[in-house]
């Protein structure tokens, strides 16, 4: 008999082994609250589980009753093929036991010892239901106890089972994730990188100027007009190493979180007006039209220095690549009712950009411009639709696109921008292809919920 499964051993009962097997599945069936409020007690006693006092009654049965509904099923059954349907019903339910488990924090020795239980308990069970009846079948008492133990060991394998599929799928995850955490961080360092070597080729040829025009103008015999020549040449040298070493230490402060945004009301349209104008002159020395369009008056709440910067940042670099037509800046209200924001364009006409093109201006703002255009894909159906396009269309480009080169610094400059945007919670897109001119729009918050850094979601 040792040898032999419980399934073989029903081909084998006679009518009284089969009669006393029904009737102890019925006892255990009228026993099913008192089973589980034993288990439960059983499981509050011990002092190494914790987690099963924390979870309601229900919780704590979870697919147990199922589990028992299938072993009465065993007890009951007249012939192999049905011993076994309910065995797959048993660990089915042991299975999603053990899934449930593991979502209420349990570990697998906790599973396991609550397991142990409930057989002690079942076990008790049948001892006082041998010890009431006078007459018992000692083969039927032994296929029960034995599909007693069978069914606790399913349910302890089909839980660890469980439990290590779902700790393989969660360790999978988490190296998909440190993966993409790690391939992200490699790009941000190559941005980086690419942003300090631009920075770094600068400052060079920053200081080779200088060095040149202060080595010509110590000659004695030099003609005043080159001597005036490379005077202007040391003085434009040395504000543009002045500039880029302004923008490496802004850059460096926003990397490290120093910068703060400080919320105010303010006029958008005066304060851009005001900017355009201190601006104009760079423009009319390229003989380019420079263009500020705007509605008469525009109340936002924001950090207006920073803004300041972004819109600046952006002229600086139009004007750089810009060798014929000119700039426009444009501000306008957008948004909806439930998302009120503003937007304010820096438009050229430049070359512009080819869209595979694998500029730092095209790596920094790439990500930034798609997630934008989903934001606003998503947010169409239910709101408002921002007037940006309107207000805001890509100028035809006016600037030949043989030889013109990225300017050498853009990266930093761009960079700032973009980190700045962070800092307001605003978005930055970039609208450019060749022969297209640049479009930059930069939307933002008509009003702040805090009045210092990032808002909460």
């Amino acid at each position: 008999m040792n040898d032999r499964t419980p399934e073989d051993l029903f081909m084998t009962f006679t009518p009284r082994s089969v009669d006393q097997l029904n009737a102890l599945a019925a006892y255990l069936g009228s026993r099913r609250e008192e089973i589980l409020r034993a288990w439960r007690g059983a499981v509050d006693r011990d002092p190494q589980l914790t987690t099963g006092s924390a979870i309601t009654r229900a919780q704590f049965n979870d697919h147990i009753p199922e589990v028992l509904d299938a072993f009465e099923r065993q007890l009951r059954a007249h012939n192999s093929t049905e011993h076994a349907q309910a065995r797959a019903q048993e660990l089915e339910s042991a299975s999603g036991h053990g899934l449930h488990r593991w979502q209420l924090g349990y570990d697998q020795r906790e599973t396991m010892c609550e397991w142990g239980h409930l057989q002690l308990c079942l076990n008790a069970e049948i001892e006082t239901y041998c010890a009431k009846e006078q007459d018992v079948d000692i083969p039927a008492i032994a296929v029960a106890r034995r599909t007693l133990v069978q069914m606790c060991n399913d349910g302890i394998c089909a839980s660890i089972l469980r439990y290590t599929h779902l700790q393989q799928s969660d360790a999978a995850s988490r190296v998909r994730d440190l993966e993409a955490a790690l391939t992200e961080i490699k790009n941000l360092e190559q941005q980086r990188t690419e942003i300090w070597r631009e920075a770094a080729h600068d400052l060079r040829g920053s200081a080779h100027v200088i060095a040149s025009a202060s080595a010509v103008l110590t000659r004695d015999k030099i003609p005043d007009t080159r001597r005036t020549q490379f005077a202007e040449m040391l003085q434009n040298a040395v504000a543009s190493l002045n500039k880029l070493l302004t923008d490496l230490m802004d850059h460096a402060r926003l990397e490290a979180g120093q910068e703060q945004r400080s919320v105010t009301e303010f006029d958008a349209t005066e304060m851009l007006k005001q900017l355009c104008e201190t601006l104009r002159p760079l423009a009319t020395e390229r003989s380019l039209f420079f263009k500020a369009e705007g509605p008469p008056s525009l109340s936002v709440g924001g950090d207006v220095v920073k803004v300041q910067r972004i819109v600046q940042n952006l002229v600086l670099n139009a004007l750089k690549v810009t060798k014929s037509g000119g700039i426009k800046v444009t501000w306008a209200e957008c948004g909806s009712t439930a998302r009120p924001q503003w937007m304010v364009c820096v438009q050229d006409t430049g070359p512009g950009f080819a869209r595979s093109a694998a500029t730092p201006l095209a790596r920094v703002l790439k990500e930034a411009t798609v997630e934008a255009h989903e934001v606003e894909a998503s947010s169409s159906a239910s709101s408002q639709s921002s007037s940006r396009m309107e207000a805001a269309p890509t100028l035809h480009s006016q600037t030949s696109n043989h030889g013109v080169q990225v300017p050498s610094g853009e990266g930093i400059g761009l960079s700032i921008v973009k980190r700045l945007c962070e800092l307001l919670d605003a978005s930055i897109e970039l609208e450019s292809g060749a022969g297209e001119g640049t479009t930059f729009r930069v939307i933002l918050p008509r009003h702040y919920r805090d009045s210092a850094g990032p808002s909460q979601p």
